[in-house]
């Protein structure tokens, strides 16, 4: 790939290689992976759209004279529309920047290009070398051994990044999950307290907060079989039900905790203010929006509220 100093006009090459248009398919490849090894922004917006046709022009200006420390995707939602309804965009144009394979910030409409140009530094600024591929790499790594179960290996490849930057977001958030996936959920806590203010609504982060959560309200549940049993007793005891989905969720039974959650939806969507789709919206936060029971579990909520 060309990269430019910033500042310097971008040639056809660079731009080629720095901006490009996706569509479902390739959304993994070039947004997921890509993010892997440097930020990447994603533009999604339609042809009808007035501001879009004024963002677009603006943050394409900005992402070239970055000097490739970022690339920039765009999605046609009237062609795509399946990845924005799973990332709940409501509207457009709406730009969400992923990092490490996940979204880790956004903002929606045409902002002026000094609020992008703010946007691309602060996503940048904490990422050594501006997201050199090393530390990509090891951010990969500790992501494999921790989906692999070996929380010990993640948290030490984990540890090793935040040795060189203290505030790297992807690790915090991936060290926290490491001491929550053993247990230690003041030590989760702890560590995502090292999140600096400003990055506190990061996705990754916010999945992690969620995931803490979780696991407070589960340790104060009672056997899965006992709660299994006063749903099967009383079908229409959504409390059982409600606590049966978060032992679920708790047991790594994602598909079985949003289908006692959408039970209670289809039964009686007012059950305690709404709580069961809240309590779906949490989960689908904590599983990531690319997690595959997340997708299933809001096409299946969409089929129950719009039927």
């Amino acid at each position: 790939m060309t990269i430019l100093d910033e500042g310097n006009a971008a040639g056809p090459q660079a731009t080629a290689d720095l901006i490009k248009d996706t569509s479902t398919p390739a959304f993994v490849k070039d947004v997921l992976e890509e993010s892997k090894r440097q930020p990447v922004l994603v533009d999604f917006w339609a042809p009808w759209c007035g501001p879009c046709k004024q963002l677009t022009p603006i943050i394409e200006r900005v992402v070239r004279a970055a000097g490739g420390r970022v690339k920039l995707v765009k999605m046609n939602t009237d062609e795509h529309p399946s990845i924005p309804q799973q990332m709940g965009i409501q509207s457009i144009p709406a730009v969400v920047a992923f990092v490490g394979g996940r979204p880790v910030d956004a903002f929606m409409g045409a902002v002026p290009e000094s609020e992008v140009k703010a946007f691309i530094d602060r996503l940048t600024a904490n990422l050594p070398g501006n997201g050199s591929p090393q530390v990509a790499e090891l951010i990969d790594e500790a992501e494999a051994a921790l989906a692999a179960g070996d929380t010990a290996t993640a948290a030490s490849i984990y540890a090793e990044v935040l040795t060189a930057d203290a505030a790297n977001i992807p690790a915090i958030a991936g060290l926290a999950r490491c001491y929550l996936e053993g247990g230690a959920i003041e030590q989760a806590k702890q560590t995502l307290e090292m999140v600096p203010e400003a990055k506190r609504e990061d996705g990754a982060v916010k999945a992690v907060q969620a995931a803490i959560e979780l696991a407070e309200q589960a340790s104060s549940l009672g056997p899965l079989a006992e709660l299994e049993q006063k749903v099967a007793a009383d079908p229409r005891d959504f409390q059982a039900r409600f606590d049966l989905a978060l032992a679920l969720n708790a047991a790594g039974k994602r598909e079985d905790a949003t289908t006692q959650l959408l039970e209670i939806v289809k039964r009686d969507r007012k059950w305690n203010e709404d709580g069961a789709r809240k309590q779906l919206v949490q989960l689908f936060e904590a599983w990531g929006a690319t997690d595959q029971a997340t997708i299933e579990g809001r096409k299946r909520l969409s089929t129950i509220l719009f039927s």
